[in-house]
C-alpha cells in the first residue's frame, strides 16, 4: 500500500513531490521548509521560529498519514549556518525530548528560498500496518 500526503504547498505540483509518502508502515516526510499558512516565509531571520514552523508542518503530515509524532524514528535538520544549530535544537527538543529519534544536523549551502534558514525531514514507522 502506498499513499501520498499533500500539505497544499504550491511547490508540490511544480516540483513533483509529496509532503509525505506512506508505504505500508513506513512514512517518509520530505524536506520541510518554514512556509507560513499564507505562503510567505515564517519567522524571517529566526532559526528557532522557522524550526518550530517546520515541525508544525511535519506534525500535520504525520497526523495525515495516520501516525503520531512518537512514531518518528529519524530526523534531519538542515541549516544554512551550522553555528545556529542550538536554536533549531531547542525547537527540536521541545517536540522530541521524550521520543529521541535518531537525528542529524548538517549545514547546507542554501535552500530554494534564501530566506529559509532551516529545513527538516523526518521518517516514521507505524506501530501497525493499518
Amino acid at each position: 500500500m502506498r499513499s501520498q500526503i499533500s500539505s497544499g504547498s504550491p511547490l508540490e505540483p511544480r516540483i513533483g513531490f509529496s509532503r509525505a509518502v506512506r508505504a505500508g508502515n513506513l512514512v517518509a516526510i520530505s524536506g520541510t521548509a518554514p512556509i507560513a499558512a499564507d505562503g510567505s516565509v515564517a519567522a524571517r531571520g529566526d532559526v528557532y521560529g522557522q524550526a518550530q514552523r517546520c515541525l508544525e508542518i511535519i506534525n500535520q503530515a504525520v497526523s495525515d498519514a495516520g501516525l503520531s509524532m512518537d512514531e518518528v524514528i529519524r530526523t534531519r535538520v538542515m541549516l544554512t549556518d551550522i553555528s545556529r544549530w542550538e536554536e533549531a535544537a531547542r525547537a527540536h527538543g521541545e517536540v522530541f525530548s521524550a521520543i529521541k529519534p535518531a537525528c542529524t544536523f548538517v549545514e547546507v549551502k542554501g535552500f530554494i528560498n534564501p530566506e529559509w534558514l532551516v529545513e527538516i525531514e523526518a521518517d516514521c514507522v507505524a506501530r501497525n500496518d493499518g
